[in-house]
């Protein structure tokens, strides 16, 4: 490939179009309240298509359509699960959340919230919590570099060590300059330009094919199976892949944009266009993995690629199907996808640095503009260590990013989803469900019982401690539950 190529130009145009919102951004954050969650002003639109975008990641464009490529519609199950669980996240949670953030002390983090919530003068929800954000997300940030670092390196055929410096390079130059902001400002038009990418490109496979029923004929011809929604899966797998679903609960990269709405009557519209979008790049990720098994069967001598490696599928079919100013832009979307994903999670691990450990215990006193500063220098602390993780795209440690969506689902769910519906709960009950949350998904993770997936006994438990520990205790003190009551009854005021 030239540098001339238009792939390679429409990739210099998309990656200085986000240093462009970055440094918007920059201009617009004046504290660290806006670094670190936006001032809570965003609006529906923004709120909704970031939770969306900081959600989905590369998955939603390699690891998904990959999947539906090998085996068909039996691997659609995961997206059901996670579409309901979405869409409780943002009926129970999301306004909820809103409301009370704010009225416990302005928590601009969530173990700042527990804190607060709970009056813990222990400070023992805050180091927990912020120790587990820390050590996941950071495994997370160097899955997302790795990610980006194969897409540069296949696509421009340039060194892996090389492409995992420029493709984290930009993301980390907008999250450092401009903080929740340019996350939320970039994840919008990221997921508009993955909408864009993934219903395009069914589309065009279909027209390609002449149309569903002669798509459907084609597989149906190859495999019956791919059409069978049961292959391979009993009640315990099916159970275990719509169990994805209660993960959402306890996100800390998407809950931080229910904080940040600028109000929790912003985010009943919200939850109406983040659902639509999610249902139509769900549909679309999974008409490319579907429809592809039609097209590589009338086209093999185009398979190479794909059977190289299945995950490729949206890439091969964007290089095929169009003309290269236009697979520029698909394959700017797969980018997009990992850096909005990346960026939410470096700022996430900022946020706990600064406010939950250099504010709370070393500069209890420290000014708007420091911990700004202290940041954006976290921001390039946990990139250094993510890309030096990353630097071995085959680290041991990177198999753990697949348990981390458990490990949060389980550790933090339970406690957010309860507190924000429960009066009477304590702090030891939810340093219990924390506790028990977590131990449960690593036990589980480690023996496997039943082959179900660890996130549902993790959640099960996790809610059955809080409840236990919490009515076994003494009752929250008065002050505590006056401010579960005017939280509860803002959020009622529509």
């Amino acid at each position: 490939m030239t540098v001339n190529s238009p792939m390679l130009i429409t990739f210099i145009v998309y990656i200085t179009g986000m240093l462009l919102i970055g440094f918007m951004a920059y201009r617009a954050t004046k504290n660290f309240d806006d670094y670190i969650l936006g001032g809570r002003r965003l609006g529906s639109v923004v709120t909704a298509l970031s939770a969306g975008a900081s959600d989905m990641s590369g998955w939603l464009l390699m690891g998904l359509p990959g999947a539906i490529f090998l085996s068909g519609v039996s691997e659609t199950w995961i997206a059901l699960g996670l579409l309901l669980g979405a869409y409780l996240n943002w009926r129970w949670i999301a306004g909820r959340l809103r409301v009370h953030t704010e009225v416990n002390n302005n928590a601009l983090t969530l173990p700042d919230y527990f804190t607060n919530r709970f009056e813990d003068k222990s400070k023992l929800l805050r180091i927990i919590s912020a120790v587990v954000i820390l050590i996941f997300f950071t495994i997370y940030c160097a899955s997302g570099v790795v990610a980006g670092g194969l897409l540069f390196e296949n696509t421009f055929g340039m060194s892996y060590d090389k492409a995992i410096w420029l493709g984290a390079l930009a993301t980390i130059a907008y999250t450092f300059l401009g903080g929740f902001l340019a996350v939320s400002w970039t994840d919008t038009v990221q997921a508009t330009l993955m909408i864009f990418a993934l219903l395009l490109v069914p589309i065009l496979i279909l027209f390609k094919l002449g149309g569903v029923d002669t798509a459907v004929q084609i597989i149906e011809a190859k495999n019956p199976a791919y059409l069978d929604m049961f292959k391979n899966l009993n009640f315990v797998a099916i159970i275990s892949l719509l169990g994805w679903g209660l993960g959402y609960f306890g996100q800390p990269h998407i809950l931080a944009r229910f904080m940040a709405a600028d109000s929790h009557q912003t985010i009943h519209k919200a939850r109406r266009i983040s659902m639509t979008w999610m249902f139509l790049c769900l549909a679309g990720t999974s008409a490319v993995g579907f429809f592809g098994i039609a097209y590589f069967n009338v086209h093999p001598e185009q398979s190479a690629g794909v059977m190289q490696n299945h995950e490729r599928i949206f890439m091969e079919l964007g290089v095929i199907l169009f003309n290269p100013w236009i697979t520029g832009i698909l394959l700017s979307a797969v980018l997009a996808a990992v850096m909005s994903t990346l960026s939410c999670q470096l700022l996430v691990c900022s946020s706990a640095l600064t406010e939950d450990f250099y504010k709370a215990f070393i500069r209890t006193k420290a000014s708007e503009k420091e911990l700004v500063w202290v940041g954006r220098m976290m921001v390039l602390l946990v990139a250094a260590i993510a890309i030096t993780i990353a630097t071995n795209p085959n680290n041991k440690v990177l198999a753990l990013v697949s348990n981390a969506w458990a490990g949060f689902g389980a550790a933090f769910g339970p406690v957010i989803l309860i507190s924000v519906l429960w009066k009477r709960m304590t702090r030891n009950g939810a340093l219990a469900g924390m506790l028990v949350g977590a131990v449960t998904v690593l036990v589980w993770m480690e023996y496997k019982w039943f082959g179900l997936y660890e996130i549902i006994p993790g959640f099960i438990f996790a809610s059955a401690a809080i409840i236990v520990v919490s009515l076994l205790g003494k009752a929250p003190s008065q002050a505590t539950q006056q401010r579960f009551t005017e939280a509860e009854a803002q959020y009622r005021v529509k």
